[in-house]
């Protein structure tokens, strides 16, 4: 992918980007199609990386426990407290990251 596609991606992705309440996405974790972003990575980039078939950054991030499928733990606790998350879709994923409020 080159450099222009690349931006044109990433401006198109973080056009998508939405803050939404957990149980407006409870139904997607349901499915199995929803993938936590640690708030240590920029969820933009993160998508784009996957949008864009980058197998080698994503595994990294993967074993380093950055990026993984949301856990029944991460679930519950984001119900107990109507977390509000920022999400995009890239299909098939619903990504998600609970930004620290500053």
């Amino acid at each position: 992918m080159t450099d222009k596609n690349t931006e044109l991606l990433h401006a198109k992705i973080n056009g998508e980007t939405a803050r939404m309440r957990w149980t407006e996405l409870q139904r997607f974790f349901a499915s199995g199609a929803m993938i936590s972003v640690s708030d240590e990575l920029d969820l933009v980039d993160v998508a784009v990386c996957i949008a864009s078939d980058d197998k080698q950054a994503v595994q990294q991030w993967m074993s380093e426990g950055r990026v993984a499928k949301v856990s029944d733990t991460q679930a519950q606790t984001w119900l107990e407290s109507d977390a509000e998350l920022w999400t995009v879709v890239v299909k098939p994923w619903i990504l998600v990251q609970r930004q620290k409020m500053h």
